[in-house]
This record gives C-alpha cells, structure tokens and sequence, in this order.
C-alpha cells in the first residue's frame, strides 16, 4: 500500500498568463515563474525566477501542466524541478479561477507529480523520490503541498 509524507510547501508567484491561441493540441498558455519560497520540514528555500508553467486547455476543459522551474535551498543547494498534472472542475469554478478569484480547493483538482534532479549532496535525497503534489490556485500564486510517496 502507497502511503505519502509532507514534505515541504511551495508558494510560487506568477505573472500574468500568456495565451499563444488554440492549437491541434488545445489552448496553449504559458505562466513565467517569478520567485516564490519553499518551507516545510525536509527543505526551506526559495524559487528562483525564470522557470515557467507551459499548459494546454484540452477540449474536455481538462488543463494539462508541465512546469520545470528550479529551488535555492536554504544551504544554497540548487535543484531542478519537474512537475507535471492536470487541473479541472465545474465551468462556472474554473472561469472563477481564471479571472484570478479565490475559490475553494475543495471545489476543483489540481494534482502534479514532481520529479527533481540536483548534484549538491545535501539535497541527493530529492534524486531518488517521486513527490505528489496538491495543488491551490491563488490570485497570480500557486501554493504546492509536496509529499514524498513512500
């Protein structure tokens, strides 16, 4: 039986969504990075800006995520991050978010799996772990509570 461990929560901010219009794929769009933090038991740190959120709005409403961005840790570590999900709920929730609203968590799905890759020692751990993720939508943030599956 799988079970997972919190290990850290990101607070990403975001620009503002780049829509590049519908392609055969979907709607493509793209959310820059700007910086953010990282605090949780097993890694504190911040985001370093430059990374960016490339999704695609599928025609069933579905918006496929795939963001690769990197983390400084406290220690100075640097690690590269992977993430890839999908967020979807009731149209009505969704054109809340999209027009930057707060809306219950509760209300839509937005999960990721994360993947990371640094050659510092004090974060090799991260190379060898697959995290899960629950995803929040805030106004221009996203907020990741990260679990490792164990």
């Amino acid at each position: 039986m799988l079970s997972a461990q919190p290990i850290f929560t990101i607070h990403a901010e975001l620009a503002e969504i780049l829509h590049f219009g519908h392609t055969p794929m979907g709607e493509r769009r793209v959310v820059n990075i700007l910086g953010g933090r990282v605090e949780g038991p097993k890694l504190k740190g911040r985001i370093l800006p430059g990374g960016a959120d490339w999704q695609i709005v599928r025609a069933d409403g579905v918006t496929s995520i795939e963001a690769r961005y990197s983390i400084e840790s406290e220690d100075g570590a640097h690690i590269l991050v992977t993430s890839e999900g999908l967020r979807h709920g009731p149209a009505d929730v969704m054109d809340k978010l999209g027009r930057g609203e707060i809306v219950d968590p509760k209300l839509y799905y937005f999960r990721t799996v994360m993947r990371f890759e640094t050659a510092d020692p004090s974060a090799s751990w991260l190379n060898r772990i697959l995290a899960l993720v629950r995803g929040v939508r805030e106004p221009r943030a996203v907020r990741l509570e990260v679990h490792e599956v164990m």
